[in-house]
């Protein structure tokens, strides 16, 4: 078989090779398989993170996004991809230790490093444009939350209200709060349950925003907890319930955490949005790695849940899809995923193993300790790679595992014993709930190179093109100030407009020096039946009020979050002057007006279409969400032309796989061999490849009676005329093999292409809004302490 073959086109990841008869074959699984998620398990040195990364190599390459947490610090060598294989490439990432070990100096040592992957990729049915194709199918990306090290995430926007489907699911929207809120005190290192006083009141907090829509950031946490948005929890006023002074302890412990100056880095870097981590600015398919290797256990609990809810919020918004969209990868789940104990990262981690197969997105979970595993809830996995383990404690633990989980299937326990027992290292057997009999199987040359865990240094070294972006800070803060004179501070100015005035100081001082912004606000409603759109927002603005303006300019308005100010002034506050157009009741009335005109002038709702699959954005969907959803479509039309392509040639490949076995039971009834071992390799591999893709109603024939039939015979049956018409026979059915491979090839090549997302232009298309859709505007006047 040519080693260059596309498994790709047929949606096939390569994993390994398998022994049928003396030779090996490629081990391809389909890839739609890891819907029903994926578990591998086995000791340190079984080679478990060299399967994992080429399962993540192989999604990469077949434009498949993914998220993986990395909490060992493995998964980075993702990006040490050298599609020129020189040992200059490798040079840089030699280990000191192996090269004094190996008694070579550092250049010797690269050339053999060197020469080893070579040899591994192309003794493996592969050859080096594969790492190339690997490198230039994904963008790589790697995360270290709270280190600078790496790209940087901040986790502002990780409190954001979930969307209005998860809110109404009552069991989910309980099970992301009660996450966040532990994730929140193991921070503090309170394990307090459910029923504690601090879990209550966080979990009230976060119920009373999110319900209203209402987002939350850290330190307006910590303010509600001294001063919540509620007087009652359950029947008891919230004093009897949970005292302020009480409160202002538990909020000082939250604060010193956040006030110190470490913590600072969990609040820089790029927003943590699930919709922007699929694919680039390019549509290219992204692959995430967040390394929290540097961080502490709690630190790690709270990334992890907080990172989980974000992609359970995520993924409630996205409409159903039969296609594999994206993949969840973690290398490591042990203390995340326990038996008995219930960390944050449980539920939702739960969650996603029950429902994510219904969005299209795969669960890739490992661990090298699989004792203290809950395999009651890992019984949503359809797929199990079990590599060498080192107990019979933990041998037992897994069959019974997998035995609690195969509720509608049996195997053979002694089988699998006697199979686990005898592992080498980098071998596995293969339990696809798809496939009936368990496969052994060794893994393929990683086309990676795997150097281990790298160091924050190398990581900054990888990532720094990346991290030379210039980040998008939190705009239109109220933290933001305009300068102003504070000697120009006076008695406040006489308003007889009759605006209402609030106040927003930021510190305890003996004076106070305000300056005034004008709040600008409207609710406006956007309908549009045939669309399905009927959407109302609220507008919230501020502009600066400078005395020397005529008249407002609100092209230079400002967007607000912040709703909730003092309604009294303190003493000594001193004001600075105001324009004359807000001192009067006439004018504000101008201004209402003008407002009114801007905000129809200026408002629009931008949605997202493509004409070709009559697709249309929803009213809240982003662009990236949009998109996605578009290569959802685009999958599912693959996904459907290959099963009539299926329909359309399987026919004629269980002829040639009928003629095949008619000829093995002839060889066998003269009892002779036949020794064409070109015949064999060719047959056995071509067989492999077109058995995978049909599935399995072509496994009454298998790749072992083929091997057998292109072996047997005997010198005495060579010394016949009739042995000349059975090579004839079997090198036609060979060459029929391969000419049908090479036309699924073709053919899904062609499928592939015309489905390519950038055939498919995405239009955008504005909804106005009438006059009527603006109503109850509302026009304040704010100080803001300079």
């Amino acid at each position: 078989m040519n080693s260059t073959f596309d498994y790709e086109k047929l949606k096939l990841f390569y994993i390994g090779k398998e022994k049928v008869e003396d030779s090996f074959v490629p081990l391809v699984y389909q890839n739609k398989d890891l819907l029903t998620h994926a578990a591998i398990i086995g000791m340190t040195g079984s080679g478990k993170t060299g399967l994992g990364i080429t399962l993540l190599e192989e999604a990469a390459i077949d434009q498949i996004p993914s998220i993986i947490i990395d909490p060992k610090g493995d998964m980075t060598n993702l990006l040490l991809n050298f599609p020129n294989l020189n040992p200059s490439d490798f040079e840089p990432w030699l280990d000191s230790s192996e090269i004094s070990n190996s008694g070579l100096s550092k250049e010797d040592f690269a050339k053999k490093v060197s020469t080893n992957y070579k040899d591994g990729i192309t003794r493996d049915f592969q050859d080096f444009s594969r790492v190339k194709k690997l490198k230039d199918s994904a963008d790589f990306t790697i995360y270290t939350p709270a280190s600078s090290a790496g790209v940087q995430v901040s986790i502002l926007s990780s409190f954001k209200a979930p969307s209005v489907e998860v809110i109404e699911d009552n069991e989910l929207f309980s099970t992301i709060i009660n996450s966040t809120v532990h994730s929140i005190l193991s921070l503090i290192e309170n394990s307090s349950d459910e029923t504690s006083k601090e879990s209550i009141l966080l979990a009230s907090i976060f119920t009373n925003y999110f319900k209203e829509q209402k987002d939350l950031t850290l330190e307006e946490l910590i303010t509600l907890i001294v001063t919540p948005p509620f007087s009652k929890i359950g029947v008891f006023d919230l004093e009897t319930f949970f005292s302020k002074s009480d409160r202002l302890n538990f909020a000082l412990k939250l604060n010193n955490i956040i006030a110190s100056p470490s913590f600072s880095s969990w609040l820089e870097g790029e927003t943590l949005d699930i919709s922007k981590l699929l694919y680039n600015e390019d549509g290219k398919p992204k692959v995430n790695i967040f390394s929290i290797a540097h961080l502490n256990d709690s630190q790690r609990m709270f990334f992890v849940t907080i990172l989980l809810n974000q992609i359970v919020t995520w993924m409630r918004r996205q409409e159903g899809t039969t296609s594999l969209k994206a993949l969840l990868y973690m290398d490591e789940i042990f203390g995340y995923f326990p038996t008995q104990a219930n960390p944050p990262s449980k539920q939702p981690m739960l969650t996603l193993l029950k429902q994510a197969r219904s969005f299209g997105i795969g669960v890739v979970l490992s661990t090298q300790n699989p004792v203290d595993i809950d395999y009651t809830g890992l019984s949503n996995i359809g797929t199990w790679f079990i590599g060498r383990l080192q107990t019979k404690q933990d041998i037992n633990r897994v069959i019974d595992g997998l035995s609690s989980s195969s509720s509608s299937e049996t195997f053979d326990k002694n089988d699998l014993i006697s199979k686990l027992t005898s592992l080498p290292k980098r071998n596995f057997i293969l339990k696809n709930i798809n496939e009936k009999n368990l496969k052994v199987f060794e893994t393929r040359w990683a086309l990676s190179y795997l150097k281990g865990p790298l160091s924050k240094d190398a990581i900054s070294q990888l990532m720094s093109h990346k991290k030379q972006k210039n980040y998008k800070k939190e705009e239109n803060s109220l933290n933001e100030n305009n300068f102003v004179d504070i000697s120009k501070g006076k008695a406040k100015q006489v308003i007889t407009s009759g605006l209402k005035e609030s106040y927003l100081y930021k510190s305890q001082n003996s004076a106070y020096y305000m300056q005034g912004y004008l709040l600008l606000s409207c609710n406006i409603h956007y309908n549009l039946a045939s669309k399905n759109i009927d959407l109302k927002e609220n507008l919230n603005y501020r502009l600066y009020l400078d005395k020397n303006d005529k008249e407002p300019n609100f092209d230079e308005l400002e967007v607000i979050t912040i709703k909730d100010f003092e309604q009294k002034e303190k003493q000594n506050s001193f004001y600075y002057e105001l324009p004359s157009y807000v001192l009067n009741e006439s004018k504000i009335k101008l201004l209402q007006k003008s407002f009114n005109d801007f905000v129809y002038r200026n408002s629009k709702l931008t949605l997202y279409k493509n004409d070709d699959l009559k697709l249309f954005s929803k009213q809240n969907e982003s662009l990236e969400d949009f998109k996605i959803r578009l290569q959802d479509r685009l999958n599912e039309n693959i996904d459907f032309e290959i099963e009539k392509l299926k329909s359309r040639l399987e026919k004629e490949n269980n002829q040639i796989l009928e003629k095949i076995n008619r000829l093995n039971l002839k060889l066998q009834k003269e009892k002779k061999d036949l020794t064409n071992a070109s015949a064999n390799s060719f047959i056995s591999i071509a067989n492999t490849i077109l058995t995978a893709f049909f599935g399995k109603s072509n496994s009454k024939i298998s790749a072992t009676k083929i091997s057998s039939s292109a072996r047997t015979t005997s010198k005495v049956l060579k010394e016949r005329d009739d042995i000349k018409l059975i090579e004839d026979e079997i090198n036609t059915l060979k060459n029929l093999q391969i000419d049908l491979q090479n036309r699924l090839q073709d053919e899904m090549g062609n499928i592939n292409k015309v489905n390519d997302i950038s055939n498919f232009i995405i239009d955008e298309f504005d909804i106005k809004l009438k006059r009527a859709d603006i109503y109850d505007i509302k026009l304040e006047l704010l100080w803001i302490e300079q």
